[in-house]
């Protein structure tokens, strides 16, 4: 079996990375900008104004000159020195100038009647109309996207603002209020829509001969060129979108391979660490990427480590509860049995006593192994304050003193004045600490002997000093005592009173407390504990 640490890297598959949710969002949050932008920017409602402004001025243009041409060329003088239109000579002038630009002329008299038509051959009353064709079938691709684009134009709301065009056969001035304007002297025009949404610009212009009205010329032009314009620029910006959306995904689906990607990676070992038996899975060490996804691929690594420990410890902490549990166990049911079978009172009350040392002696062990495993989730929970060492050291010493006063057993107290020593923990577990060092001193002091307590700070930290008179401690064993259940009592003393768990739960809150705790032997003779905390803030 290959472990997760030592297997070729697998990409994922392109599917299963825009399956990501991670990955959809990405996509979401950076395709909402440019598709907001892009539709906005599609209306392009002042920039079609604008044209629509432009195409306004050149048919006006457009509309003098062909105006004063007719007034020029087909306006006669009648006998009383008014002028009037002749309706032959403007019907080929209309048609002749018209052709080229590519709009619709319409001469009107002076009375509003229509004298000359564009699209009429033959005279303003003839019955031949030309309809302009729409265009051959396009060949570039803008061309036919463009016939596609007016196609679902049709099919867009129209501008109701704008008046409605109605082609007229045989109009009148008074169809359009721009020709009545003109009519009076002033130019004018209007902008209306046909029902397809095509847009339809007029201008009309007065026609004068020496400043007289003679009749009004109106010019009615689609918005072909303007939809042409408004397409180009569509299309120009459609490019720019693809091109950034095409840039957008890209980006996109890289932060999301070095986001989703590693973080799908280590959810996956994380699941296969859970449902795994042993241990050959292992989190991906994404330390080299020096961000917060290599900080937590370090984490998930320290924390799977650390799990692991703790389920050894939990282990080894069994089987030693078993071990220990059992010789007291044992001891019991072999006193019980003989007991039962011996009648004499004085082995009996032997044996009973031999129970009752059994039955204490367990007693000590469950008390003891339940305070062990009580520590760390207690030292989890519980909240912490500032503790302070040199008072606790003062209130240790007297109560020992009293209570060893039977063996002449010395306290002596060493610490610096107007210091209080503050460190932040859990009082009650600090107080167990000492407890434990110096009931251990006292036990291994001879009579009379001197205890010393001593308190400094060195630095950031403070250390706690217990020193006996003992024996000490073998050289051999100066980490073994820590461990659980190690036992060496000193001679004479009656086995069972100890359960050998008072180092190690001392060890266990010093290190809660992110302290150590050491011991050495002391050049004069006796052993030395020290514990080292950090001091509060």
């Amino acid at each position: 079996m290959t472990s997760e640490a030592t297997a070729p890297r697998r990409r994922l598959p392109r599917w299963r990375l825009l399956a990501s949710p991670l990955t959809r969002r990405i996509l979401a949050v950076n395709l909402l900008a440019p598709i907001v932008l892009v539709v906005g920017v599609m209306y392009l409602d002042r920039y079609k104004q604008g044209l629509i402004r432009a195409e306004l001025d050149g048919l006006g243009t457009q509309a003098e000159m062909v105006a004063g041409a007719i007034g020029e060329g087909a306006v006669f003088e009648e006998e009383m020195g008014f002028f009037e239109i002749n309706p032959a000579m403007a019907q080929q002038m209309v048609r002749r100038l018209s052709e080229p630009a590519k709009f619709r002329a319409r001469l009107f008299g002076a009375v509003g009647e229509l004298a000359a038509d564009s699209r009429v051959v033959g005279g303003a009353k003839g019955s031949i109309y030309i309809e302009e064709l729409p265009p051959p079938t396009p060949r570039h691709w803008t061309d036919r996207l463009a016939r596609q684009w007016d196609r679902w134009a049709r099919w867009m709301p129209r501008d109701e603002s704008l008046p409605l065009y109605r082609d007229i056969a045989n109009a009148r001035a008074d169809d359009f209020e721009e020709a009545m304007s003109a009519m009076a002297g002033r130019a004018a025009w209007a902008v209306r829509t046909r029902k397809n949404g095509t847009l339809m610009l007029s201008v009309a212009v007065p026609v004068q001969r020496y400043k007289q009205v003679v009749g009004a010329l109106l010019i009615t032009a689609d918005g072909t060129n303007i939809a042409r314009s408004l397409f180009q620029v569509r299309i120009a910006i459609l490019q720019a979108f693809a091109v950034s959306l095409a840039l957008t995904i890209g980006v996109s689906l890289y932060m999301a391979g070095t986001i989703a990607r590693p973080i799908r990676r280590l959810a996956l070992a994380a699941e296969r660490v859970r449902h795994g038996q042993g241990r050959v899975h292992a989190i991906p060490d994404l330390s080299h990427r020096k961000d917060e996804i290599g900080e937590l691929s370090v984490a998930l690594k320290e924390m799977t480590e650390a799990l692991w420990r703790r389920m050894d410890a939990i282990e080894a902490f069994a089987a030693d509860v078993a071990h220990e549990i059992k010789n007291p166990l044992t001891s019991l049911r072999s006193a019980v049995e003989t007991a039962a079978r011996i009648e004499d009172p004085d082995k009996r009350a032997r044996l009973m006593s031999i129970v009752l040392d059994d039955v204490g002696r367990l007693d000590r062990l469950i008390s003891d192994i339940s305070d062990a495993s009580h520590i760390d989730a207690e030292m989890s929970r519980a909240e912490t304050g500032p503790v302070a060492l040199a008072a606790m050291l003062d209130t240790l010493a007297e109560i020992y003193r009293g209570t060893c006063e039977d063996r002449g057993l010395r306290f002596e107290v060493e610490r610096p004045e107007g210091d209080a020593l503050t460190v932040q923990g859990i009082e009650s577990r600090l107080v167990q600490v000492l407890r434990n060092l110096i009931a251990n001193a006292a036990s291994f002091s001879p009579d009379g002997g001197l205890i010393r307590l001593a308190a400094h700070r060195d630095g950031g930290r403070i250390a706690l000093v217990v020193e006996d008179q003992g024996p000490g401690i073998p050289a051999n064993k100066l980490d073994a005592i820590f461990e659980r259940f190690y036992s060496e009592r000193p001679e004479g003393e009656k086995f069972g009173t100890h359960s050998g768990l008072g180092l190690s739960i001392s060890r266990q809150i010093v290190e809660a407390h992110g302290g150590a705790i050491r011991a050495e032997n002391r050049d004069e003779g006796g052993a030395r504990f020290t514990v080292d905390i950090p001091a509060a803030p």
